[in-house]
């Protein structure tokens, strides 16, 4: 079974996003401790929310988000990947493209449904993904590699 997480650059900047917002919130309470002579304590609040919410994100990104195992794969935690789940036989093929400029793997199914998983979200060099994918295929064909 071979996990894949998301790439540090997607982690640092989905962090830093959260970070500014968070800081907005802060700041905007401070604000109205400051002109709308609010009690101190409630900036307490916007910073345990800051504490709660960035732990829950990296936690969040900390998990795996493309699993292949030798029945199929799943991919969570990505939007319109197209079908999140299925089994090596229920899989056509696997093609390379590109969408919006980035790389990503399509898996194609028998039924007509795909799956497609943007790579450079992912922590994994990009061909070293696509080979992960290809052998997990063709063992889930029937397909053994030569000598093995």
């Amino acid at each position: 079974m071979s996990d894949y997480r998301f790439s540090p650059a997607l982690t640092a900047r989905l962090l830093g996003l959260t970070m500014l917002l968070m800081a907005v919130v802060v700041a905007l309470v401070t604000l109205g401790v400051a002109v709308a002579n609010w009690h101190s304590s409630v900036l307490l609040v916007p910073c345990i929310v800051v504490i709660v919410v960035v732990l829950a994100l990296m936690a969040w990104t900390n998990g795996w988000v493309v699993r292949l195992s030798d029945e199929g794969y799943q991919v969570r935690r990505i939007r319109s990947v197209g079908v999140p789940a299925a089994r090596w036989k229920d899989v056509e093929d696997a093609v390379t493209s590109e969408r919006l400029g980035s790389p990503v793997l399509i898996l194609r199914l028998r039924d007509g449904g795909t799956t497609t998983i943007p790579v450079a979200a992912l922590h994994v060099d990009r061909e070293a993904f696509a080979n992960a994918v290809a052998d997990h295929l063709n063992r889930g064909h029937g397909i053994r590699p030569l000598g093995g």
